[in-house]
């Protein structure tokens, strides 16, 4: 196999506005062969983004690149002009952003943006492009790919887009492709079929590829070699497996440690024999409605004193408006919502400052969450004036008190939140919920918008508020593993509905609800093989009859791999007890469900 990447000493500065330029990578050197795929991988700040963006001769706003050479073939792409630069980038080395939807232009067919590249560098004529386009949409498992080409991006999904997009990088037949965080966004029901698609296309077209990541699991699927990378500088430039089974370097051995959610002490957790014992936050048979479409129905959840709930699902299901209705952000259009068994009104105006104390919302993003105007002291010290009438030197005593509690120095409280990285941003983020001192956090995805190291820092910060001051989580995610490990009890929702509820030991084994099943199926495992190991998403669905529109069918059913004609698509689901203790939203019974469950891997090997 030839060399056909090789970066030597590349080196890269950030400028500063006195003039100064301060280096962000360090020196660094490896290389690919034909048909390899290197993965970067490291948390936030590691320059993995920044290296790879190096390979297309581009440098971010405000940094540049200082020294070193990347050469892609017979080419120095840091030699290159601006003009030399234009025809190599979506030609010789092609790029797929993490964001598809942004990537887009909305007002063109999706045709016309995947084979634009194509007729810009002259490599086919228009029908030879769409001619192309069609075959890479069939390769990367696309529905309808003779027409879908004819639709806007918004008539897509998301993991279609993001597929669409490899299209768009692949219709040149570049020398190389960079893959930054392609599939961060999706969630892991959809992360897999992308990963699939792309790991297919890739081995057929033999494509040398760099994946920039921080989720080890993921790579782990598509990289042949990992290069560890933190503060800009190579710690381990290895093949994945001795990566996955013997990492030599220390830091690459934290960010295994930290792909695994650590499980709370059995004595860290609430016992729930009497689920109304000392109760928080009582929510009964919950319905929002955006317009005339109903967005949640039939909702009950509960949340005891000092207890974690995790609500999970993917986008969609509704587990962000449950989250909001409860802060009072949205107003439900029926149902009840106590806390501690006093009604709570739907909207913002019925409510007390006091009741706004007790119930406090962190945000999944803490860049849009934190005024960039106002310093941190000024951040943390409105709550304390508004709930507390804190002023003058009482006030920055407890800023420092509230910094110190989120292990944060107390000198941070001058700066401003752009100066701070994403990981203390949202440490902010808790420390401003913490300075009301509420009975109840409501947490939004919390953890997305973070690497994995920095992700568990703040799970771990977060158990350890909670002992220290018995506060109460509802934490909303749609990472399983992550809830698994941290919640008392888990709640599962799809499309508006919950599908299963129990306590988290109950999430261990199977049984489970069908879309739990493959929630949990879908998430990457640390090792080799896994993605062609899964039954996740393959397989043939039993077929049905047109489904009755005169009864609400369950919310599963289009996708239901166990789904029965004459029942499923004609009835609606009861809400059944499985022996284990768990509630679902199902036909089937705990005897048929297990049953069901240990024919499915031969069911979806055999589809």
């Amino acid at each position: 196999m030839s060399e056909i990447v090789k970066v030597s000493g590349l080196r890269v500065a950030a400028r500063t506005e006195e003039g100064v330029d301060l280096p962000i990578v360090h020196g660094v050197d490896f290389s690919l062969r034909k048909g390899e795929v290197l993965a970067l991988i490291g948390e936030s700040g590691s320059g993995k983004t920044t290296i790879a963006l190096s390979l297309m001769g581009y440098a971010r706003s405000g940094c540049h690149i200082v020294g070193g050479s990347v050469r892609v073939g017979d080419v120095d792409v840091l030699k290159l002009s601006d003009a030399e630069l234009a025809k190599l980038r979506g030609r010789t080395v092609a790029y797929i952003a993490q964001s598809a939807a942004a990537a887009f232009n909305p007002s063109k067919t999706i045709m016309d943006q995947v084979i634009e590249s194509a007729l810009i560098h002259g490599t086919l004529s228009r029908p030879q492009a769409q001619a192309k386009a069609v075959e890479l949409f069939r390769a990367l498992a696309l529905p309808d790919p003779e027409r879908i080409g004819a639709r806007y991006p918004h008539q897509v999904s998301g993991g279609q887009l993001q597929r669409l997009m490899a299209a768009m990088a692949l219709i040149t037949d570049p020398a190389l492709v960079i893959l930054d965080e392609p599939t961060t966004a999706l969630d892991v029901t959809t992360q897999i079929e992308v990963l699939r698609a792309f790991k297919e296309v890739v081995r057929e077209l033999d494509t040398t590829a760099v994946y920039v990541s921080h989720d080890l699991a993921v790579v782990a699927q598509m990289a042949d070699r990992i290069v560890v990378l933190r503060n800009g500088e190579i710690q381990e430039n290895s093949p994945t497996e001795q990566i996955l089974e013997a990492p030599e370097h220390p830091y690459t051995r934290s960010l295994l440690a930290a792909m695994k959610p650590a499980a709370r002490p059995a004595e860290d957790r609430v016992a729930a024999n009497d689920p109304d014992e000392d109760l928080i936050l009582d929510v009964r048979d919950l319905e929002v409605c955006y317009g005339k479409k109903r967005v949640l129905e039939n909702i009950d959840l509960k949340v005891r004193r000092g207890a974690t709930v995790g609500v999970i699902g993917e986008s969609g299901s509704g587990k962000t408006t449950v989250a909001r209705a409860i802060a009072g952000l949205v107003e439900p259009s029926k149902g009840q919502i106590l806390l501690d068994g006093e009604p709570l009104s739907g909207t913002l105006a019925g409510r007390t400052r006091d009741q706004f104390r007790r119930i406090q919302y962190v945000f999944q993003n803490a860049d849009t969450a934190l005024n960039p105007r106002h310093s941190i002291e000024d951040i943390l010290g409105r709550p304390l004036s508004f709930y507390h009438g804190m002023k003058g030197a009482q006030r920055r005593k407890r800023v420092a008190e509230l910094l110190d509690l989120v292990h944060l120095p107390a000198s941070i409280a001058q700066r401003s939140p752009g100066a701070l990285s994403g990981g203390q941003k949202q440490r902010i983020n808790l420390a401003r919920a913490l300075a009301a001192e509420p009975e109840l956090i409501l947490c939004d995805e919390v953890t997305s918008a973070l690497d994995t190291v920095v992700g568990a820092a703040i799970l771990e910060l977060m158990a350890e508020l909670r002992r220290e001051l018995n506060v109460s989580y509802l934490f909303i995610s749609h990472d399983i593993s992550t809830v698994r490990a941290i919640c008392d009890e888990v709640v599962v929702m799809y499309s508006g509905a919950k599908v299963e509820q129990g306590e988290r030991s109950t999430f261990q084994a199977p049984p489970f609800h069908p879309y739990t099943h493959l929630l949990i199926d879908s998430v990457p495992e640390m090792h080799q093989g896994w993605l062609e190991e899964t039954g996740a998403g393959r397989g043939v669905l039993p077929s049905i009859a047109a489904a009755s529109s005169a009864v609400d069918l369950c919310p599963f059913l289009d996708r239901c791999p166990v789904r029965i004609d004459g029942k499923c698509n004609t009835l609606p689901p009861p809400r059944a007890r499985l022996d284990k203790g768990n509630e679902i939203l199902c036909h089937h019974s705990d005897v048929e469900l297990r049953r069901l469950e240990v024919a499915a891997p031969v069911l979806a090997a055999n589809g």
